[in-house]
């Protein structure tokens, strides 16, 4: 009999730590998830945002044409990448923050544009933009870390394969934005 209620207890600490684990993958990837949302929303007023800056440098910066149309491409394809999709999308905004320093590099090559009251107007909202962004990015990958960690130590690596744990990719900043843009006129 007492055979019988050690396995019982075995089995009900295990049935336990099975659903604790699997709660904790759950909290995890919805954290994670909701955090993604934050980061969402403010890319989609990027992208809302975007038009109009590339329309002002237009008038002030005709000849830039290939500045600006990959400016526009890097937008739609950054718009097509699927929300739920994060680590697609996070390699496709860093393209599109590249191509963006280069819309502001072109305004240090012509002070009429930078003078322009609809393109300090533009500046300043993506710059907001980008704040919030920034400070949903922190928490996006604390939330990345944590879920991260926990799928890959001890006890959440051994439930992993069998509760679907996802890995997600932090959302850092690509180290090509962080050079300096060359304007070059050709």
């Amino acid at each position: 009999m007492s055979t019988i209620l050690l396995l019982l207890g075995v089995i009900v600490v295990v049935g336990l730590l099975l659903v604790i684990v699997y709660n904790r993958f759950v909290k995890n990837k919805n954290m994670v998830k909701d955090a993604w949302s934050n980061i969402d929303v403010a890319l989609k007023r990027r992208y809302d945002l975007i038009p109009n800056l590339v329309e002002t440098v237009k008038g002030y910066a005709a000849h830039e044409k290939t500045t600006l149309e990959s400016v526009i491409q890097a937008r739609n394809a950054a718009m097509s990448v699927p929300s739920d999709e994060i680590n697609a999308k996070i390699k496709a905004e860093n393209q599109l923050q590249q191509t963006l320093r280069s819309i502001f590099a072109l305004s240090e090559a012509y002070p009429d544009l930078k003078a322009n009251a609809g393109f300090i107007d533009l500046q300043q909202k993506l710059s907001e933009i980008e704040e919030n962004l920034e400070r949903s990015r922190r928490y996006y990958n604390g939330t990345v870390r944590e879920n991260n960690t926990y799928g890959e130590s001890f006890p959440g690596v051994l439930f992993a394969g069998m509760f679907s744990y996802q890995h997600f990719d932090y959302f850092e900043v690509d180290p090509a934005t962080r050079e300096n843009v060359k304007v070059s006129f050709n």
